[in-house]
């Protein structure tokens, strides 16, 4: 090895390095738009507004799944057999949904299965997770009301929920969620 291999250079002070890459957000502090997952049809319209803003703002799209605790507690091997079921079941819906905002956003979402009451697992996480920024619900249409989720956080704990909520109508067409997102 020549001297000339190993010799470096002696600047007056520190350096700045210089990079034509434009900063990105890393994955530690990315906005999260967090989406509820559940059965319906208003919660795929959320889903897509969620996934088209996280694109559109350099966010990234979070599913939650909250299976709820069995009933059944008479036999302890069949009760862990039904809670197994769930799981599986809860895995197989989180890992489609994850597919289609991938397909979207082109990122794959955070995924955050809990078991619990749906409300008190979504605090916790809420409290637990700081670059959850935004939680994206879909509004029912039906008689019934916009779903039990919504009519909770947004009436009772509106003004106490620590970050913004958005809700999105479960009526709206998946052209009208794009023009909107």
């Amino acid at each position: 090895m020549s001297d000339s291999d190993n010799q470096t250079e002696e600047t007056d002070g520190p350096t700045e390095a210089v990079s034509s890459v434009p900063e990105t957000p890393t994955e530690a502090d990315q906005r999260l738009f967090l989406v509820v997952v559940d059965a319906t049809e208003e919660m795929r319209i959320a889903l897509r507004f969620a996934c088209r803003r996280a694109k559109n703002t350099g966010g990234r799209v979070a599913l939650f799944y909250v299976m709820e605790p069995a009933d059944f507690q008479h036999w302890m091997a069949v009760g862990e057999k039904m809670r197994e079921e769930r799981r599986e079941e809860a895995e197989r819906i989180l890992n489609e949904l994850a597919s289609d905002a991938n397909d979207i956003t082109g990122t794959m979402p955070v995924l955050y299965l809990r078991e619990g009451k749906p409300v008190d697992e979504l605090e916790k996480l809420i409290q637990e997770e700081p670059n959850i920024r935004i939680l994206v619900l879909g509004a029912g249409t039906s008689k019934k009301g916009p779903g039990p989720l919504v009519a909770s956080l947004v009436g009772k704990f509106s003004g106490q929920f620590p970050i913004p909520i958005t809700v999105v109508p479960g009526n709206l067409s998946l052209e009208q969620v794009d023009a909107l997102s």
